[in-house]
């Protein structure tokens, strides 16, 4: 079974609103992606939970405690959507970081 993406966020971000189309565009068209549980969690409304992560823009995807991608100011809807697909792929490779 696929390990759980987490991804930060908080409510009215556009960034946030792009990761999230991504998400479920991707899902929709891949099953295996569709089989991958990801966790929102609203930094605003999870205060302690997102303070035990290194993060300081929203959108952010996890993979347990190993950041995936933390948006920038200047990621469009397809830089986005690469680095929610890239995120996928990583945790359905089981890559875990070591490059090993």
């Amino acid at each position: 079974m696929a390990r759980e993406l987490s991804i930060f966020f908080m409510e009215g971000c556009p960034y946030c609103i792009k990761a999230r189309k991504a998400v479920q565009e991707l899902q929709s068209q891949n099953a295996a992606y569709a089989a991958v549980p990801v966790r929102w969690i609203d930094e605003n409304k999870e205060a302690a939970l997102a303070a035990k992560y290194d993060y300081y823009r929203v959108p952010t995807i996890y993979d347990g405690e190993r950041k995936l991608y933390e948006a920038t100011p200047m990621d469009d809807y397809n830089t986005i959507k690469s680095q929610v697909e890239a995120a996928f792929k990583a945790v359905l490779a089981g890559d875990d970081g070591s490059g090993a």
